[in-house]
């Protein structure tokens, strides 16, 4: 597995919605999500925003709908985004070969997109403080089979910084500023 690269990376935000957030046990989740949104923002990265049936489970948060991504937003009623041609589609648009992936469910949706996106060729890597489940036994349960089924696991922080490359980016002060 490589280190992420700006230049090759698409970031996949899955179903970061008003009445899923709701789970997460703290704000962790919702703030390294918009940690890393920013991040693609700034940077200028291709992202993709799903949601998973928003007339039962609201839109995505405002925190991330408000900012200026290079995005686009599915709905989705299958739980993994390859099962959805027009994600599917636009993920192949994109030519990009490495994934970050987060969001919720991990167990269900980010589990069963990032096994069939490792099955269609990508490197995925999951930002597990910016994933959340239910319970934690099904979130934990999740992240020992994404590693064993090949995807890299990161923290936000990391990838922030394997994005950046290095403290002389330009960009550097703008996306730390973001974790302090």
């Amino acid at each position: 597995m490589n280190t992420l690269n700006a230049n090759k990376c698409l970031i996949l935000i899955i179903d970061i919605q008003d009445k899923l957030i709701k789970i997460a046990k703290d704000d962790t989740v919702k703030k390294n999500a918009i940690a890393i949104a920013k991040t693609a923002e700034i940077l200028n990265l291709p992202v993709i925003v799903t949601e998973q049936y928003p007339k039962g489970l609201g839109s995505t948060i405002d925190e991330i709908k408000s900012l200026n991504l290079k995005s686009d937003y599915y709905e989705k009623t299958t739980f993994s985004v390859l099962k959805e041609k027009n994600i599917k589609d636009k993920i192949l648009h994109y030519y990009k070969k490495q994934i970050v992936l987060f969001g919720i469910e991990t167990h269900i949706c980010v589990l069963q997109s990032a096994i069939d996106l490792l099955n269609a060729g990508y490197e995925v890597f999951i930002v597990q403080d910016c994933c959340c489940s239910r319970n934690d036994e099904n979130k934990n349960a999740a992240i020992r089979r994404l590693i064993h089924a090949g995807c890299s696991i990161a923290t936000t922080e990391m990838v922030l910084f394997e994005l950046l490359e290095s403290s002389k980016h330009p960009n550097f002060k703008e996306i730390q500023a973001l974790i302090k």
